[in-house]
């Protein structure tokens, strides 16, 4: 009996020794703590891989749909060829603030009148014909032939800017294609209403129907281009268009009087 009495003795006392000793409560407490951390950081990343699934379920990319061109009022105008340095400007822009000299190189004389010009005609050295590139991306709302500017391209971009070519050939595009920026859209050809530039193209640029320099804009934005103060490009072709139907009439007119009187003249000699 008394063996087993002090047996129960022994065993709470060895508990109460291993208890006292300083470095079981710290150890305890680091080993609880590194559950409870273990605990929470698993719990984290189950709750990200979640939230990670979820956004990728709704940012998936729907082939059916059109993509939308975000960057096409950005995109800095290029100049409508390549091999800048085989190139020359065969007629300037008219610039109403330019020197009069620079004013006179900008002039197209066409049916004995003196046209200003409402664009730059670019041609290659040697005389031979180029591609015609596109300025910037865009919509072709026009590809058609002119008896008087040859073939015509128009390109629609963003914020109301129209780029313009005239004195084509073999015109690569039609309305409605959408072009990028660079892309080929004819070949340089020849007009009647400027004869002497030869194999050349003629561009512009214009903004809510308005010709703008295209020398100000060459490597700005397409949503820089501001309008101009100039007439509408409407209006001055009807301009020009009365003077032309002018003329005509004033030429039919004189040629009548001038059969008028040899058929007076002839009557008399007759009599």
């Amino acid at each position: 009996m008394r063996d087993e009495e002090k047996n129960r003795v022994s065993q709470p006392s060895k508990f109460k020794k291993f208890f006292r000793k300083r470095w079981v409560y710290p150890a305890v407490y680091l080993f609880s703590a590194a559950i409870i951390l273990t605990a929470v950081l698993w719990f984290q990343g189950n709750s990200n891989d979640q939230a990670n699934d979820k956004n990728n379920d709704q940012t998936v990319y729907d082939g059916s749909q059109d993509a939308v061109e975000v960057n096409s009022s950005v995109e800095e105008i290029a100049k409508p060829f390549a091999n800048e340095d085989k190139m020359v400007v065969k007629t300037e822009f008219y610039d109403h603030s330019a020197k009069p000299e620079e004013q006179e190189e900008a002039i197209v004389f066409y049916n004995n009148q003196y046209h200003q010009n409402t664009g730059v005609d670019y041609a290659r050295e040697d005389g031979k014909s180029f591609k015609v590139t596109a300025a910037a991306s865009g919509t072709v709302t026009r590809a058609e032939k002119d008896p008087l500017l040859g073939y015509v391209v128009e390109v629609e971009h963003a914020d109301g800017v129209v780029t313009h070519y005239q004195s084509l050939q073999d015109v690569k595009v039609e309305a409605g294609d959408t072009v990028k920026q660079g892309q080929a859209l004819a070949k340089a050809g020849q007009s009647l209403f400027n004869k002497e530039a030869e194999t050349h193209v003629h561009f512009e640029v214009r903004k809510d129907n308005n010709i703008v320099n295209p020398n100000e804009y060459f490597g700005k934005t397409v949503g820089s281009v501001k309008a101009s103060e100039e007439a509408p490009v409407e209006e001055e072709q009807a301009d020009d268009q009365k003077e032309d139907e002018k003329q005509e009439n004033s030429s039919d007119e004189q040629d009548k009087q001038e059969e008028s009187s040899s058929g007076q003249a002839s009557a008399k000699l007759n009599a």
